[in-house]
């Protein structure tokens, strides 16, 4: 069976087109098979062929019928003024091949087969009736023809780019939405973008037909998954999907959730530089702020306690447990995540991969001493308590939230299992449609939690992808050595460094700058900021990340002093724009840059160094922390740096001697 994309007939087809797209489809294997989909672009081939030799064939359905066939001869001698048969068709063809030509200037135009099949009539009907002023070029089939291609020519991989371009408008990627620096190959002065690559394009198109006849899905909603490695094209495909669903059914509603800001505010606007749109039934929210904006009227709102509130509380009741401070943390942060709201609960929940093992009796002690805790919050809670409590008042019936059609949620992997039961209640039931991005090295999927425990079934919906994009071999190869040194024995490291680094362009090295003091630092990094931007460098093209908040807000007053008001903002508080993005590792996720600056590293090692630390709480101390920089610094398409305060440490000195990394003098 060939491989066509979309996998499976969108909207309402044809029956011609649609007795076409399953003859196509049971071809051998070694075929691809493309189904044209873009409607902003109606008057084009119906299918393009990839043949095994790697020759291209365009093909075109008529839906002219056995009766609207008169034999040539006939027709002059009655002196009917009819359209000719297939000669629209054949317009749109020659229109097609035609636009190929013009977009490669002086280049030599592709070799490309055309066919113009009739599945309605008979080849020997077909041929009595084929008008003078048919082109010869353009084979005629008829319903009792075989689909059969000739050995053709094999096209180029830069003619085959130009041909997707032209039948798959919808898989080009502007050079804008991308950090990806542009190969240094021939055709590339004539053409802007990148492509999305094959399996891209299969994850954007699977599964695209909502429910439009009101019939009740096998489940109760229709899901998808894409996940992949970092810097896979995840987000850009919610984004290609999301668009291509919103052309198909411009009638039908969608949200987009994610869990932080400064990424929420990057997909709207890259969505908007994709289409120049900004449709009121696409809504847009990080999940705490959809909680926030429904919370109920007589239900009052108060500002949950930070971090730093928390852990002093937990300190005063961790006492009786023998739990560590952090220890106590995941476990409010677990029994909250899951909904669990007694102790009858809590004792006989499934801790398995918790990281480390309670007793029944140390059950009740360490339940008890969240109660405690709990008391002394009241009436503000945690950010923990949102989703919880935004769930109680739906099952109280308190909160009766709107449904959509279709309801895509990127960085899936860092909801909780909470959250989930809410965006289920969000999917248009028996109707809807939902969309998951995630990656699965990070969140709870790291942990082995799995979908299926959440109430989601992807088995046989899911699209996994291979290939890194976004950054370079020796940016990726950096991260992935600090990785490797620094928790040798994760079991889960292999997951994080599968990328293909052979595909991927080489880049230039890292950078590690030394520095005296956290003051210099921050004046050294201004420096260098503006020294690219007075370059010529685009400030959008900057991400700076810090390790600490505090220190977000002295790089955004240090870069505005060195260019002006404005010049450096952070994400999660201003929609994108001409700015130098700053803002926290935490707050960094699913963002990415051609440069990035990662700041206040040090900060990190000195923590793990506390002697207040038990083993374990080091252990996943250290863990945590070596996935924070390994994302941080895969947030980098050309150029990473990385600042240091004190003394370089020992895995860095070692990362440098292997030319992995450069320590600047």
């Amino acid at each position: 069976m060939a491989t066509i994309i979309p996998a499976n007939p969108v909207g309402a087809l044809p029956p011609e087109v649609l007795r076409t797209f399953r003859a196509l489809k049971a071809l051998p294997e070694d075929y691809i098979v493309w189904h044209h989909l873009a409607p902003w672009t109606p008057d084009a081939p119906d299918f393009l062929v990839r043949t095994p030799e790697g020759a291209a064939v365009v093909l075109k359905v008529s839906a002219a019928s056995a009766q609207e066939v008169h034999p040539v001869a006939q027709m002059l001698l009655l002196g009917r003024d009819e359209p000719e048969l297939g000669i629209a068709e054949e317009s749109v063809v020659k229109d097609f091949l035609s636009g190929l030509e013009q977009t490669l200037g002086d280049a030599d135009p592709p070799p490309i087969q055309a066919i113009l099949i009739f599945p309605n009539i008979e080849q020997k009907k077909l041929r009595a009736a084929r008008p003078a002023s048919s082109r010869s070029s353009i084979q005629w089939l008829g319903k009792d023809s075989s689909i059969t291609f000739s050995s053709g020519i094999p096209l180029s991989e830069a003619q085959w780019e130009h041909l997707r371009r032209a039948f798959t408008p919808e898989v080009i990627v502007p050079a804008a939405l991308t950090v990806r620096k542009a190969p240094g190959r021939h055709i590339d002065a004539k053409l802007t973008g990148f492509l999305l690559d094959y399996d891209q394009e299969a994850a954007i198109k699977t599964d695209l037909a909502l429910n439009e006849s009101g019939e009740p899905l096998a489940g109760n909603f229709r899901l998808n998954l894409v996940n992949g490695v970092t810097g896979s094209g995840k987000s850009l495909i919610l984004l290609y999907r999301l668009r291509l669903l919103y052309e198909l059914y411009p009638g039908k509603n969608f949200l987009v959730l994610t869990h932080n800001r400064a990424l929420i505010r990057d997909l709207e606007a890259r969505f908007y530089r994709l289409t120049r749109r900004e449709p009121e039934n696409i809504r847009w929210f990080t999940f705490i702020r959809w909680c926030r904006v429904h919370w109920p009227d007589d239900e009052p709102w108060h500002i949950p306690v930070g971090v730093e509130k928390q852990d002093a509380l937990l300190r005063r009741v961790k006492t009786k447990t023998r739990l560590t401070t952090g220890m106590l943390r995941s476990e409010v942060a677990w029994v909250k995540d899951n909904a669990i709201t007694n102790r009858e609960s809590y004792l006989e929940a499934d801790r398995r991969r918790r990281g480390f093992g309670l007793t029944r009796e140390q059950r009740n002690r360490v339940f008890a001493a969240i109660r405690e805790y709990q008391a002394q919050l009241h009436p503000r809670g945690d950010w923990y308590d949102v989703p919880l409590k935004m769930w109680q008042f739906i099952e109280q019936g308190r909160v009766t939230p709107q449904t959509y059609d279709v309801v895509l949620v990127d960085e899936a992997q860092f909801f909780a299992p909470v959250w989930f039961k809410i965006v289920q209640r969000l999917v248009k039931p028996q109707s809807g449609h939902l969309f998951l991005a995630a990656d699965p090295t990070q969140g709870f999927l790291r942990q082995g939690i799995s979908w299926k425990s959440l109430g989601l079934e992807v088995r046989g919906r899911s699209y996994r992808l291979k290939y890194s994009y976004r950054t370079t071999r020796r940016i990726l190869s950096f991260a992935a050595r600090f990785y490797q040194m620094r928790v040798p024995n994760d079991a889960e490291s292999t997951d994080i460094l599968t990328p293909d680094l052979r595909t991927m362009p080489a880049g230039t090295t890292p950078v590690i700058i030394p520095l005296t003091s956290p003051q210099d630092e921050i004046i050294r990094i201004a420096n260098e900021v503006a020294a690219l931007v007075k370059q010529g460098m685009r400030r959008e093209d900057i991400l700076v990340l810090h390790t600490d908040a505090i220190g977000v807000k002295q790089l955004i007053t240090a870069i505005d002093r060195q260019l002006g008001r404005g010049a450096a903002l952070d994400p999660k508080d201003s929609y994108p724009g001409n700015y130098v993005r700053v803002t926290t590792v935490n707050a960094g996720t699913g963002l990415e840059s051609p440069i990035v600056f990662l700041v206040g590293v040090n900060r990190i090692f000195e923590g793990e160094g506390s002697l207040r630390l038990s083993e374990a709480d080091r252990a996943e101390l250290v863990l945590n922390n070596t996935r924070k920089i390994y994302m941080a610094a895969t947030r980098a398409g050309q150029k990473l740096t990385i600042s240091i305060v004190g003394e370089i440490p020992g895995i860095l000195r070692q990362m440098s001697a292997e030319g992995i990394c450069e320590i600047m003098g």
